[in-house]
């Protein structure tokens, strides 16, 4: 893309698409600034999110596919230059994608029926949501566990102020001031 890029990775360890991603940055900025320009390159960090096996890593190949052709730039994504259709539809050798295990279960006409079928509304939502909030896209219960064993959120929370809690520990509904008689 003009302005950003789309990389489904699967990492060895469990910092190591913040590594490679850092690395990325500061060998590009160096490569970009050498012609005596200065200051940050990008314009925020990296985003990134869990991706679930299944349906899930399918459906990122398809909005990484066809990204170029929902932004307009080309109609077909075998025609944009810097996608990985081309050695993913299996018209081109690139010896930098190495297919993901639900990827390789797929024929190509498999592969070219997922592609031309496109993606639906609500996982394109979905997608956006948990790579721009840091979320799991992933089944409730793929969540639930991940949520249990890391011991922290998985999923937005609800907007505002968390409700106060009474010393039985359940949510009052009814705010403090309200309750003790201070309305008027």
């Amino acid at each position: 893309m003009t302005n950003h890029v789309h990389l489904l990775v699967t990492p060895s360890a469990a910092k190591a698409c913040g590594a490679m991603m850092h690395g990325v940055a500061q060998r590009y900025a160096y490569y970009f600034n050498a012609d005596a320009r200065t200051g940050a390159l990008w314009e925020g960090r990296y985003r990134s999110c869990i991706v679930e096996s299944g349906r899930y890593v399918l459906a990122c190949y398809r909005y990484i596919e066809l990204n170029p052709v929902r932004a307009a730039m080309v109609s077909h994504p075998g025609t944009y230059p810097w996608s990985s259709f081309a050695g993913n539809a299996g018209t081109r050798e690139d010896a930098l994608l190495t297919p993901h295990a639900e990827f390789a279960a797929l024929s190509r006409s498999a592969y070219l029926e997922m592609i031309a079928a496109g993606i639906d509304a609500p996982f394109l939502a979905a997608i956006r949501e948990s790579v721009n909030g840091g979320y799991p896209l992933a089944t409730e219960e793929f969540k639930t566990a991940l949520e249990k064993s890391a011991g922290r959120r998985v999923a937005p929370a609800r907007a505002g102020r968390p409700p106060k809690k009474n010393a039985a520990g359940k949510s009052v509904d009814v705010p403090d001031f309200l309750s003790a008689g201070g309305a008027s």
